[in-house]
């Protein structure tokens, strides 16, 4: 499918995990990629592999990512999707009896805050051309509560679906859609950090996924696709799970 054929994809976070996912999704589909990532190792390896290009930005400076945005428009003259999916969760962010408050304030400058700068400046772009997707990257954990907590990234992830919500609805008649993606758990270098030190609490989790597993990155960036596609032209303010049944279930089958 050539669904996004000579669109411009900016991708934040596009190093590693989804981000990196989606880049070679968005690619093979058609669309030019711009991959941004503080990591600029990670990031010029994903812009090389996608035929794309490379912006080093660190997403929680306002400076940077202005300056992301206003370089696209300069040099391609439209900004087509804007994937906002930078995020941490770091060990330090745990059970809120226990996470400090500068742990609690990365998280949010990182995981919330990057996604209001990067809506806040693409979208006067995608006013000036009359469409554009927006895909703001949440998590199943903004929809269900968990008593394995990481409380400032459940918070963070939260917020960004509030916000996409609202943002969908304020611009709808602009032609700008704005989603958020709420991913599962997802078989990524974060998650298999976090799991093989722990594999107790790999195996507390794994047991309420419906369908028995984590999802693969490339199943998230389909989604991603999707939405930054046509396809989804009559969605947008959603809450888009793609979370293997999770947000569906009671108990899991046996």
């Amino acid at each position: 499918m050539q669904r996004l054929q000579d669109r411009i994809a900016v991708i934040t976070g596009a190093g590693s995990g989804i981000g990196l996912a989606s880049a070679r999704r968005m690619a093979a589909e058609g669309a030019r990629v711009v991959a941004v990532d503080i990591d600029k190792a990670a990031g010029q390896a994903a812009a090389d592999e996608t035929g794309g290009s490379f912006i080093a930005a660190d997403v929680s400076s306002e400076e940077d990512v202005r300056r992301v945005f206003d370089d696209v428009a300069s040099e391609f003259g439209r900004i087509d999707i804007a994937f906002n999916n930078a995020g941490i969760s770091p060990p330090e962010d745990d059970s809120i009896l226990t996470t400090g408050i500068d742990a609690w304030r990365r998280v949010q400058e990182i995981n919330l805050t990057s996604v209001y700068l990067c809506c806040k400046y693409v979208i006067p772009h995608m006013q000036r051309q009359g469409k554009g997707s927006i895909i703001n990257t949440a998590s199943f954990v903004a929809v269900l509560g968990a008593a394995t907590s990481q409380i400032s990234y459940t918070a963070s992830k939260g917020g960004v679906l509030a916000m996409s919500r609202e943002l969908g609805v304020q611009f709808a008649r602009e032609g700008i859609r704005v989603n958020a993606l709420c991913p599962g758990p997802v078989n990524t270098p974060l998650l298999r950090e976090l799991f093989a030190k722990d594999p107790e609490r790999a195996a507390r989790r794994l047991v309420h996924v419906p369908v028995g597993r984590f999802a693969e990155p490339a199943e998230i960036a389909a989604a991603v696709a999707f939405l930054a596609s046509d396809d989804a032209s009559f969605i947008t303010a959603s809450q888009f799970l793609v979370d293997g049944g999770i947000a569906g279930a009671y108990v899991t089958p046996l």
